[in-house]
């Protein structure tokens, strides 16, 4: 066959890099922001119960209307704020990146932030323009609103708290953002349970506001659910590029039951925030480590060698995400998710071993 996917594809898919999931049999999986705890055996049997009687057979509700209306309580969506739905957090942002994707559209967000921004960005055509952070992982306000006025982007994504640096933004910066811009913001709040700050009662207060959740830190990544509040206005046209049926009707009965078990999840997250601060203290106290402070269930941290620690602590079983050469700012560094405590100990004492 002559005809080669350089004949057909467009450069800038051809230059991606897929992204990377890690294999992991095996080992203690601490890079991919999981929650580590199964939910209680009465809940897995309701569960299980619900699975062994969904219709399967058929189409699910095309609107989710129940899971939507259990989204709205479980997760304080304000009444003038409409709800859009995706197979996870990313088929939104793709869905909000397709729909503004005019010739010359430009994509802005912080740099380095969620590498699903930018990439999708590509993936629907946009030019994207990352604006630098400070060395310490802050937002300079002057070069951010000087960046959104120059380029005038469409859309303007910020995770709060940033992935993969833990950190919240300072919120008048962003308040100053949502003001400023031209087009549309979007605060990402992945991390929204162990922030302690959420913009999501300002989602019906902006026109140019949405405010997007996933239900994955919650303990519910096999679930892929995401989700945006915003203006009804805006999600009603979005919608129109959401493929039919993309929430499954095990996503909608499972979700919508679970987040009813709003004190089992409450107590997960505050586990995981109690063991966060043990794991800072813990890499603190590692001669060599420099760890940054979080407020998501993760936390980065820098060291000499980062590769070959990374493949160290591999050796000994324990999976981390290695971040060094990804950008400038993440020179040496490694992120590694908050587990139980168990976990987090074989973690510690390996990376003990490994410096």
């Amino acid at each position: 066959m002559s005809l080669k996917p350089e004949d057909l594809l467009r450069e800038e898919i051809l230059a991606l890099r897929p992204y990377h999931v890690a294999e992991a049999s095996g080992l203690v999986k601490l890079d991919a922001m999981e929650n580590p705890y199964q939910l209680p055996d009465p809940v897995r049997s309701r569960i299980s119960g619900l699975v062994a009687g969904a219709e399967i057979n058929r189409y699910p509700d095309a609107s989710a209307g129940a899971l939507k209306a259990r989204l709205r309580q479980a997760m304080g969506i304000p009444a003038g704020a409409d709800l859009l739905l995706g197979n996870g957090s990313d088929e939104v942002i793709q869905i909000l990146a397709m729909g503004v994707a005019k010739p010359g559209a430009v994509i802005l967000g912080a740099d380095p932030s969620f590498v699903m921004f930018r990439m999708i960005a590509a993936f629907v055509g946009a030019r994207f323009v990352g604006v630098p952070l400070r060395a310490d992982f802050t937002l300079d306000r002057d070069t951010i609103l000087g960046a959104i006025r120059q380029h005038r982007p469409a859309l303007v994504f910020l995770a709060y708290p940033n992935n993969p640096t833990g950190n919240l933004f300072d919120r008048d910066t962003l308040t100053r953002i949502i003001e400023t811009a031209p087009g549309l913001v979007v605060i990402d709040e992945a991390y929204h349970v162990f922030a302690g700050e959420s913009f999501m009662p300002k989602a019906a207060a902006y026109d140019n506001l949405l405010v997007m959740r996933t239900v994955s830190k919650l303990g519910l990544a096999g679930l892929r659910l995401g989700l945006v509040a915003g203006s009804g206005e805006w999600l009603q046209q979005f919608d129109k590029l959401r493929l039919p049926y993309n929430v499954n009707i095990l996503t909608q009965l499972v979700a919508e039951t679970v987040l009813g078990e709003q004190d089992v999840l409450e107590a997960q997250a505050a586990a995981i925030r109690e063991e966060r601060g043990k794991v800072f203290e813990g890499l603190a106290a590692l001669k060599g480590v420099s760890a940054f402070p979080s407020r998501a269930n993760f936390i980065l941290f820098r060291v000499n060698d980062a590769t070959g620690v990374f493949e160290r602590l591999r050796q000994r079983r324990v999976l981390v995400k290695n971040l060094h050469g990804s950008h400038p700012l993440l020179t040496g560094c490694l992120r590694v998710t908050v587990g139980t405590p168990r976990e987090n100990q074989t973690f510690l004492s390996a990376l003990s071993d490994c410096l």
